[in-house]
């Protein structure tokens, strides 16, 4: 049998979450790079280099984007009016791999539906994509603050024909699948080496309306449903009293969920917490995002469960005079509470709402009930004097669990890291292009997509 990929990380249950912390604490220390500093020096002798280095540059260069570039200073998409509604698309040819090369069409939107003074900036992105492995994807997500940020909506909404490799849940990377009983002999292929594809059809609709209580406080109730459906797994084989085993049907068997589709549907409450400078492209500002979905069988849903959803995002300037110098932190967790949440539905790289978690690694790849994110990027700008282009370093971690072999959250961690290009398209409301190259734990990938990651 073919040798398993290493586990990363493997350590005791009291060093689990102190090591996870740690690996974070790094990850924000080492961009820096202060040999020999602690990690406050390191930072305020950071902080004050780009003050200095960019004090200069500030006062005579101002933001640029492409527009200015190529129709120099006669800027005919914008003119002297505020422009309530932008909209940016492009071709997109890009690589993941969990798709192969992904051939399509994508775009962000900027929307003001009330006064800049009193209404935050609604963002946006929906894309349409067919890939070489013969997936066809529609999706849109957006948050949108109505006038005076009375009301703020929330929506992932996707369709998807796809087929995906699948793996045993949680990070430890282990070859080993739960026993089906029934069957006198329960084997695995040994030439799939842990890759199980299967195809199947998903179908999301997420929306959540909140409430304005102070000016960056929003609470509200959400309806959320996942339909999944025409599942096949490629490499399931059911002889006679033998049986060919894979995680999904392994998982879906022991939980009692019919491994040809299931669905879960449910409501939620929700609280948000946003005082970042710009919903596109922030420089300052942190968001906190708490969300607790009930889905019961009377709403639709195939079993009856609960999960908790946890985000914080971070943003910190290194200079008040160069904005685009700072140092960007995300963490999101989900954790199931109670129930039983079918196989796919529970969470997994790169099924956020924007699909931007993960850099490294392929969509899907980790997934457990427990899942637990985090991410550190320095962002800055190279164009000395249009800041047109510039450029990311970036670092991340994983962790998630697997309840049926024993493997807790915090027990193995999966890292990855790389750089990225930011090419500036809308000054006004600051989109990118970004393009990103990853390396995980044997895994990369290359990432194109329009606006931030987080």
């Amino acid at each position: 049998m073919p040798a398993a990929v290493p586990d990363i990380f493997p350590c005791s249950m009291t060093l689990r979450f102190l090591l996870f912390s740690a690996m974070l604490t790094l990850a924000l220390v080492l961009p820096a790079a202060g040999m020999g500093n602690s990690p406050g020096d390191t930072l305020s002798k950071a902080v004050s280099l780009q003050r200095n280095k960019s004090q200069k540059c500030d006062t005579c260069c101002p933001q640029k984007d492409l527009i200015d570039f190529f129709f120099k200073g006669n800027n005919p998409f914008y003119n002297k009016h505020e422009k309530r509604f932008r909209f940016f698309a492009i071709p997109l040819i890009a690589y993941d791999p969990a798709t192969s090369v992904q051939l399509g069409a994508g775009g962000s939107f900027s929307l003001q539906l009330g006064s800049a003074e009193n209404t935050k900036l609604s963002a946006g992105v929906a894309s349409v994509l067919y890939t070489l492995n013969q997936q066809f994807f529609i999706q849109y997500k957006g948050n949108i603050y109505f006038p005076n940020n009375k009301w703020l909506l929330q929506s992932d909404w996707r369709f998807y024909l796809f087929n995906l490799p699948t793996y045993t849940l949680g990070t430890n990377n282990q070859v080993a699948i739960p026993m089906v009983p029934g069957y006198k002999a329960v084997l695995i292929d040994p030439s799939l080496n842990g890759i199980y594809p299967m195809d199947y059809n998903w179908i999301r609709f997420y929306n959540v309306l909140s409430r304005r209580l102070t000016e960056s406080i929003h609470v509200g109730v959400g309806y959320h449903i996942d339909i999944h459906y025409n599942i096949s797994d490629d490499n399931l084989v059911i002889q006679n009293d033998t049986l060919y085993n894979t995680p999904h049907f392994a998982y879906s068997t022991l939980h009692g969920f019919n491994p040809g589709g299931y669905i879960t549907s449910g409501v939620s409450a929700n609280f948000v917490y946003d005082t970042r400078d710009d919903q596109v492209n922030a420089y300052s500002g942190i968001f906190v995002n708490v969300n607790y979905r009930y889905n019961p069988t009377w709403l639709g849903s195939s079993k009856n469960s609960s999960n908790l959803w946890t985000e914080f995002r971070a943003f910190i300037p290194l200079s008040r005079r160069c904005p685009r110098h700072l140092l960007a932190f995300w963490y999101y967790g989900s954790f199931l509470v109670s129930g039983e949440l079918p196989y796919l539905d529970l969470m997994s790289i790169s099924y956020d709402q924007m699909n931007s978690s993960g850099r490294g690694y392929a969509q899907g790849r980790y997934r457990g009930e427990d899942f637990v994110y985090g991410e550190m990027e320095y962002r800055f700008p190279i164009s000395p004097h249009t800041h047109i282009l510039g450029g990311v370093i970036f670092t991340n971690v994983t962790t998630a669990s697997n309840r049926d072999m024993g493997v807790p959250l915090f027990g193995y961690f999966q890292p990855a890291a790389g750089v990225g290009l930011r090419i500036m398209v809308g000054k006004h409301d600051r989109t990118n292009i970004a393009i990103d190259f990853g390396i995980g734990n044997m895994s990369k990938g290359l990432y194109v997509q329009t606006q931030e990651v987080f």
